[in-house]
């Protein structure tokens, strides 16, 4: 078994609030957008060689973790103004029943993102000998 490294560690971009911070200039309060920047600001992404870990929460944390072997497809996916700013959003689609797919949005550099999870995702399937059936079924020898 190899030792887990981390290949990446990154947070939404604040410009998903663009809307928000703009309303709290002129009609909601201000705690209002703090309490959006930091929601952004404290959901954090690592991707590792083994497994892509989420973890969010102000006060509480939440963490997920989802296998590499359990992704099956990967989208890029960038509006008009993600596009603008270099940014997009990063949807995996997995054999997870509890989280069949996982959204990362708003991400800088999300093409070459999406790019390395695809290779490690390869990587980890074959170092467990994971294959999956056209049904969605994984098969492991």
């Amino acid at each position: 078994m190899t030792e887990e490294r981390i290949e990446w560690v990154g947070r939404s971009s604040q410009l998903k609030n663009f809307g928000w911070f703009l309303a709290c200039l002129l009609v909601i309060p201000i705690p209002i957008a703090i309490w959006r920047w930091l929601e952004t600001r404290t959901q954090v992404y690592t991707l590792t060689n083994q497994r892509l870990k989420t973890t969010r929460g102000i006060f509480s944390k939440v963490t997920e973790d989802l296998e590499l072997y359990r992704v099956r497809d990967t989208r890029l996916q960038q509006t008009f103004w993600q596009r603008m700013f270099g940014l997009g959003e990063v949807v995996i689609n997995t054999t997870d029943a509890s989280t069949p797919d996982v959204h990362l949005r708003w991400l800088p550099q999300a093409e070459a993102l999406r790019e390395r999870l695809r290779v490690l995702v390869e990587a980890r399937r074959d170092e467990k000998g994971v294959r999956t059936l056209e049904g969605g079924h994984e098969v492991v020898p």
